[in-house]
This record gives C-alpha cells, structure tokens and sequence, in this order.
C-alpha cells in the first residue's frame, strides 16, 4: 500500500474535524477569547420636534456611526440586540407607526450592518406599542410584527393569550426565547396590549426553568424598560408596580440570570439591585435626547452616546463593555465629531461580585 497517497486524505479529514469545532471546544483555545458575543442598545428615536422631515425619526447621525463602529468590531459579534423605541411612534394611529417603521426598516437595510452578517433582533419600546396615552394597543403589534418580521425570526415560543399570566393578546413572537451555543437569551415585551409596564412573569419563570434544567450555562434576559430604572427616576420602568417588579426580579435571581439589558431611561447606567446577584444594565444611549435627570455622582452612570457589548470567553466569563462618544455641542441630533471610546467595563458572570 502507497502510505503516501493516504497522507493528504488524512489531513483533510483532521483538518476538516478542526474546524467544525468552536474555539471553546479545541484543547488549546485561549480560554480568555470570546467564544460569542453580542451588542446591546436602544432609544435612539429623535423628539417630535426633531425629525427634520426624516420619515425614520430616528437620530440617523448617532445610529449611523454606532452602525459603522459595530461593523468594525472584531471579532464579530453575533447579535446586535435593538432593545426599544427605534422610532418615535406613541401614537394611535397606527399608520404612521407603520411608515415610520418601514422607513427605519429602509435605513437599516442601507447602513453597513447588513453585509456583516451581525443578527439583528429587534424588540419594540413603548414607542413602538403604545399610544399617546401610554397604552398599548393591538394594532401597534400587529404593525410591529408584520414590518419587523425579518428581525425577529427566532421568536415563536412566547405565551400566547390567556394563560397564568392572563395576556389579552398573543405574545408569542414578542416576548420568547432562543439558545445560541451554551447560552439562553430571553427577549421580553414590557408594554404587552392590556398589561403595560409588566412582563408575563408565569411564563419567564417556566422558560428560565426549563433553560436550567438543560444545563444552559448562562441566561440574559432583554427588554425594553428596565426591571429596576436609573436611581432618579425609580419607577420609569417595571418599578411602576414594585411587587410585580420584585416578583419578576426573584425569578431571575434564583435562576442566575447574569443580567437584564434594557434602554427607556436614556443613560448608561448599571447595578446590582440584589448585591452579588443579577446585573440590570441600561443601556438607553442610543441617541434620543438624554434625561435630564442625569446624575454623574451615582457610581456607573454615562451620559454618552454608544452601545454595550457583551462576550462570553472560551473559559465561561462574561465581560461587558460600554462604549461611547459624547454629545455633538452642536446639539444631540448633530453630525458626530467625538472618537466612540471604552468608556466602562464590568464582569458580569455570576457571583464574580461587584
């Protein structure tokens, strides 16, 4: 037998055995290289004064940089998470909510981001679902998931109406869940039609349950208002209802959830509102006009423009970082000058502390 004809179909197959597997997989990955990761922002919706005739309503200037500096990132993430109010909708009709999506949709497709191959999942705001009376509404959701459809091909399994969590509407596909590799994402709607500033708690506890049970080695959970606000604005998120709020909270808590990432409160902001446990990180940078409650004195507060990104290394840490530039002085809907710089950084793998 030629031994040497077997040689070059021997390394194909060794070769071809390697990269089918992931980095954390190989015996001499880096265990401090980043497995996975993903990038996390929203409310980037300009006031209504502010569209300047723009049928996307968005702050286009800061969401086409924050674009362009996610396509730069290497390596790759794998997910860029839109968490709420792209536009600036709050409205009850709900066709202009639906032109305005579409044109969002239109300057998303034209921005550098698609070619990537970055995922985006889009979740909606209270922008996005509620009228100008803050209330959601069933036609704001059915525009939501008709337009948005392409960025929310991984929901499906969410609770539908009814159920313990007695929803007037089916949720499936707005609040659900998906694993990628060893980790579980939860994407929530905080603003469900007839149960505002609220998540089906019932079906959050099953979901995380059942993740666990798995063996699933980390949990984040997404959405839109925060499960706890920015200090000076305690009950501009879940906090409108503290025992529904401390109720949802334990469950991510005795589940080891690493973290909520949410936006509505437009700041950087993070905490641990249990020491030691889950991190609620508000990352609500995104370009809308900043609050005006902004108190740099409370410890990881940023008053930038930016996105957050999360990576999961090949060892099981997670580690987040905030990036950010600061607001044009010409104005927050302004061409952006500033360089987009690291501007804080946290591990946030469970019981790593504070």
């Amino acid at each position: 037998m030629d031994r040497t004809r077997l040689r070059p179909l021997a390394l194909c197959v060794l070769a071809a055995i390697v990269a089918s597997c992931s980095d954390s997989t190989r015996p001499n990955a880096d265990p401090n290289g980043v497995a996975y990761s993903f990038v996390v922002f929203g409310c980037n919706r300009v006031a209504a004064g502010d569209t300047a005739g723009d049928p996307s309503t968005a702050n286009v200037n800061e969401l086409t940089q924050t674009f362009k500096d996610i396509a730069a990132i290497s390596p790759k993430p794998n997910f860029l998470f839109f968490a709420g109010d792209e536009i600036l909708g709050a409205t009850p009709d709900s066709t202009v909510l639906a032109k305005q999506l579409t044109a969002w949709v239109a300057l998303y497709q034209a921005s550098v981001l698609p070619a990537t191959g970055i995922e985006l999942v889009a979740l909606p705001g209270n922008h996005e679902t509620q009228s100008s009376t803050k209330l959601s509404y069933a036609a704001a959701e059915r525009n939501w998931l008709k337009i948005m459809a392409p960025y929310i091909t991984r929901g499906g399994n969410g609770p539908g109406a009814g159920g313990p969590d007695n929803l007037q509407t089916d949720q499936s596909h707005l609040t659900y869940s998906f694993d990628y590799k060893d980790s579980h994402f939860v994407m929530l709607n905080t603003d469900p039609t007839g149960a505002d500033w609220h998540v089906p708690t019932y079906w959050v506890e099953g979901d995380l349950a059942a993740a666990r049970a798995k063996g699933q080695a980390h949990i984040f959970v997404i959405g839109h208002k925060p499960g706890y606000s920015y200090p000076t604005i305690p009950t501009d998120g879940l906090g409108e209802d503290p025992a529904a709020q401390a109720t949802f909270w334990n469950v991510l808590v005795a589940n080891k959830v690493e973290a909520m990432f949410s936006a509505h409160n437009h700041v950087f902001y993070r905490n641990q509102p249990q020491a030691g446990k889950t991190w609620m990180v508000i990352a609500g940078n995104g370009g809308s006009a900043l609050e005006a409650t902004i108190d740099l004195t409370i410890a990881h507060t940023g008053s930038y423009y930016g996105y957050t990104v999360v990576s999961v290394t090949n060892a099981g840490q997670v580690f987040a970082k905030s990036y950010g530039r600061d607001v044009p002085a010409a104005g927050y809907t302004a061409a952006v000058t500033a360089a987009t710089t690291m501007r804080d950084s946290i591990n946030l793998t469970w019981g790593a502390g504070s």
